[in-house]
């Protein structure tokens, strides 16, 4: 589960400019991962001082601010010292040629008067327009957040009464396609279930591209608040069977969808991709165990650095005080750098930059939810039929631990229509993998196993013909 964050900053400081001219917009797309992100760098002057702003379009943000702008001798440099963000680089005519730095990580990265474009990442699976069915651009609001939805419905015909399915994404900011690592999920499953006979909405992420709203400083609970406003929002269309109201949830969305049938009684079925059914400390330190052993980590460090997160976790989990909390970890931290010296450490960090980063990850609201929240109880709650599908090689979540902990819970709870497939050769994201490390992702092609889409098709098909 994984976040693919740009965080951005502003300062105005003064600087010494040579004859050659910066100021104006500079563009530039940042790869990383099989995901491309757009840059724009806002540069002005007043006097002799420059300053700067940052736009993400890619992330829906505009003048974002930039800590610090130099520019001396042709070479420039954006700092933004509270992400650990820094760029540098050569200005040669209308170019400059240099490379973005977060927080160890270098990539290359050169900017441009002219705006850039992303690269289209062509995938065989995604659908290409015009479509075979209906499509529409919509907006729906969540009335207790105060925040505004928007989204794709999609139906087999423009008139008719279907059964629908909403989509609800993982961890990290989405946009409605669940866009990530140059795969659109999303749009495929999008797809290939309204070919079908059934309707689907997704929509983007609160806070994230047309969608409004904060998501920094939302919870998995907040997120069932936007899932809750999609059926709502359902509910008026009369192109939709209300009795025949699915949720499929992937990964982060296998939490949030359990929890907003557990309280509806308009939810007919739930589809739960990748979904947890053990507590989120517990998955962390599994998801990490696995992935260093399918990147040839040695057996001895693997176990140490599990180990030493696991006390970190633990004392999140004991925590009901933050101030309390930041304090014991930065100190359990020293400890643990101080017994590594500093191997843990990325290079071109420091060693408070590297503590501050850690505590702020682990600290923020939606960690903090995540870690403690175990689904079990909310499980148990849920009457109507489950499908929970993994696949075999799934690092993040893995299959055999969580299949068997969300069925248990299922009938402990009395539900008698539950069906778990655990698919040979998956990975988290439900592609034909070998070793199912995250580093393959970008590298398939594929980006959703045909076998997985049949088998979960031909089951909402079946419970609502």
């Amino acid at each position: 589960m994984q976040k693919f964050l740009v965080i951005l900053l502003i300062l105005f400081v003064s600087v010494t400019m040579s004859a050659q001219d910066v100021t104006g917009q500079w563009y530039g797309v940042l790869k990383v991962q099989g995901t491309q992100l757009r840059l724009v760098f806002n540069v002005t002057k007043s006097g002799t001082a420059l300053s700067s702003t940052m736009d993400s379009p890619d992330q829906g943000a505009k003048g974002i601010p930039v800590t610090k702008t130099t520019f001396e001798n042709s070479k420039i440099k954006f700092e933004v010292s509270n992400a650990m963000i820094e760029y540098n680089g050569e200005l040669n005519n209308d170019e400059i040629v240099g490379s973005f730095k977060q927080a160890g990580q270098e990539f290359p990265m050169n900017l441009s008067r002219k705006a850039i474009e992303k690269e289209v990442v062509k995938r065989s699976q995604e659908p290409t327009k015009p479509y075979s069915y209906y499509s529409e651009d919509v907006i729906f609001p969540n009335a207790k957040a105060n925040i505004s939805l928007a989204g794709t419905l999609t139906l087999p015909k423009k008139d008719g009464n279907y059964p629908v399915v909403i989509l609800i994404s993982g961890s990290g900011a989405q946009n409605r396609d669940g866009e990530l690592l140059g795969h659109k999920p999303f749009l495929v499953i999008s797809d290939y279930l309204t070919k079908n006979g059934i309707a689907v909405l997704r929509y983007d992420d609160r806070g994230f591209r047309k969608s409004t709203g904060n998501f920094e400083t939302a919870t998995s609970a907040d997120f069932a608040t936007d899932a809750e406003s999609a059926v709502a929002y359902l509910k008026t269309r009369k192109e939709i069977n209300p009795k025949k109201i699915g949720l499929m949830g992937h990964s982060e969305g296998g939490i949030i969808a359990p929890m907003v049938a557990a309280k509806s009684k308009d939810i007919s079925f739930i589809v739960l991709l990748a979904g947890t059914g053990i507590q989120g400390d517990k998955i962390v330190l599994l998801q990490q165990e696995l992935i260093a052993k399918a990147n040839g980590a040695p057996e001895m460090e693997i176990k140490k650095s599990v180990e030493g997160n696991a006390k970190l976790l633990e004392m999140v989990v004991q925590s009901n005080n933050d101030e309390k909390l930041k304090s014991e970890l930065r100190n359990r931290l020293n400890e643990l750098i101080k017994d590594n010296s500093d191997k843990e450490i990325p290079q071109g960090m420091t060693k408070e930059q590297y503590i501050s980063l850690r505590v702020s990850v682990i600290t923020s609201p939606w960690m903090q939810y995540f870690l403690k929240y175990n689904p079990q109880a909310v499980l148990e709650k849920v009457k109507c039929p489950v499908l929970a599908v993994n696949g075999e090689k799934d690092l993040q979540v893995p299959p055999k631990e969580n299949l068997t902990a969300i069925k248990n819970a299922l009938i402990k709870g009395g539900n008698k229509n539950v069906t778990t497939i655990e698919f040979p050769n998956l990975n988290h994201l439900f592609q034909e993998s070998t070793t199912g490390s995250p580093t393959e992702y970008d590298k398939i092609e594929q980006t959703f196993a045909p076998v997985a889409l049949d088998e979960i098709t031909k089951w909402i098909q079946k419970l609502t013909k």
